[in-house]
């Protein structure tokens, strides 16, 4: 049986295109996976820890204006994850102070230390969300780095022209149909897009300031959000 030559090595030339262009590809989008999986870790985090931490300090001051001075002492922008709905309810209070204990030998001794301690664990929290934050910072950059490189070696454009004018795209799974705008629809498919910008996923949070740069402005806080809790806030030392 004759062989043509010419399509065996049109061939071959085709299938080294394919197996190096998407071999690249799916390492990139292998990276891109892991990256997700470590941004939907990184929010469950900050669910069950820094959103707990500020219902607590929300509920504790309880009033809005107070809260509002705390906002501004703490370095937050604004009340993140604040609800009005929160500061009174029984049942959230119960569910983010279950486990929870304040030391002190009276009442208001008591409160103002579950203040300071609830602040002291937002600051530790936030201090490692952080630095989890721009780790994966470092890593979407990491991968747009990858896409950049995997162009310069693999120019979607020179592709599809180089095998059209192999075979002049006839039946060729990767060139598609050659009428007006399947190229270009073609070429949309193949690309390959980074990752979306980790701010518009994950909330962004400002360094915050030590607690021992603002203990006495926390416990004038906690004095004046005490008087504003007659149903006797408590939590058991």
């Amino acid at each position: 049986m004759d062989v043509d030559i010419s399509k065996v090595l049109t061939y071959e030339i085709k299938k080294e295109i394919a197996d190096r262009y998407f071999g690249f590809r799916k390492l990139i989008e292998e990276d891109k996976n892991a990256l997700a999986r470590l941004i939907r870790k990184q929010s469950i985090t900050t669910e069950q820890k820094i959103v707990v931490d500020l219902a607590r300090i929300y509920i504790i001051l309880k009033d809005r204006v107070l809260i509002e001075r705390f906002i501004l002492l703490s370095g937050l922008e604004d009340a993140v994850f604040f609800d009005e709905y929160m500061t009174g309810s029984p049942t959230i209070r119960e569910r983010v102070f279950s486990g929870i204990r304040a030391k002190g030998l009276t009442r208001k001794g008591r409160f103002k230390n579950l203040l300071l301690g609830c602040y002291q664990l937002l600051v530790e929290h936030v201090e490692r969300y952080r630095e989890k934050f721009g780790e994966l910072l470092e890593d979407r950059e990491m991968i747009s780095e990858e896409i950049k490189l995997f162009y310069r070696k693999n120019d979607i454009g020179s592709i599809l022209g180089f095998l059209r004018s192999l075979d002049n795209y006839e039946h060729d799974s990767l060139a598609g149909p050659v009428e007006a705008g399947g190229r270009d629809a073609l070429k949309k498919k193949m690309e390959v897009t980074p990752p979306p910008a980790i701010e518009s996923l994950l909330p962004v949070f400002p360094p915050l300031v030590p607690l021992p740069q603002i203990r006495r402005e926390m416990k004038q806080l906690a004095e004046e959000a005490f008087e504003g809790h007659p149903d006797g806030f408590e939590i058991k030392s």
